[in-house]
């Protein structure tokens, strides 16, 4: 059995935990590149947990990162068998991590860059139950073909609503993998909001940070503050 993930945290500003929300790192990098991005959205999400898990595997090109799955980009497959093979560490994390703040799936978000949108879509889009929001930065949606696996649903039957956040000048995973992937979405009936950081590269920016916290205190019907 792989060992359990783990990575830092941030405890929720007002002492109780109404919300969950999971960053999902990119490739080389670990669980502190995106979770000080929790305290910038702790203003408008005060009952937020934060927490962002170190992804299961050593990086073969980047010794001191993890990675989700490996890349070699000579396996047109790669990715789909890669977020395949990781997803059951990733639910049991968010299973664990659920029960332990006794919370609901609809309090969960996940939050991902690069890989880790990549796995924010494809487990987050197959959970039992679904989480409150989707939101991924510089990712892509992985196998397409394969959204009729796609079957989480809130108690009302409805699929979780995604935002997807893309830097215009991104060289790593050229803009166009964002289009492509809200187009998918919405053949698939999956809500998706996008949004296009002018003249960024594969990074986000305030204008991105922004979006992704007002959408995530939409999706869980938080009251934003007034100054």
């Amino acid at each position: 059995m792989a060992n359990p993930l783990t990575g830092p945290r941030i405890a929720p500003k007002s002492g109780v935990a109404k919300q969950l929300v999971v960053f999902l790192h990119g490739y080389g990098a670990d669980g502190k590149d995106l979770i000080e991005v929790g305290r910038q959205w702790q203003k408008i999400l005060p009952d937020a947990a934060f927490v962002s898990p170190n992804a299961p595997e050593p990086c073969a090109m980047s010794p001191m990162g993890r990675q989700w799955f490996g890349l070699t980009m000579r396996d047109p497959n790669e990715r789909w068998v890669g977020v395949t093979k990781a997803r059951p560490s990733l639910d049991a994390f968010l299973d664990a991590e659920l029960q332990a703040a006794n919370l609901p799936d609809s309090a969960l978000a996940l939050v991902g860059f690069s890989q880790g949108t990549m796995m924010a879509l494809h487990v987050g889009l197959r959970r039992p139950r679904a989480p409150g929001a989707i939101v991924g930065f510089s990712g892509v949606l992985v196998g397409p073909e394969h959204l009729a696996e796609a079957t989480a649903r809130t108690p009302k039957g409805e699929p979780p609503p995604v935002l997807l956040v893309h830097g215009e000048a991104d060289e790593t995973i050229p803009v166009e993998a964002m289009f492509s992937s809200a187009e998918e979405l919405g053949k698939a009936n999956i809500p998706t909001q996008w949004h296009l950081s002018r003249g960024i590269g594969h990074g986000i920016d305030g204008g991105g940070l922004l979006h992704g916290g007002m959408f995530l205190a939409s999706s869980f019907g938080v009251r934003l503050p007034t100054r």
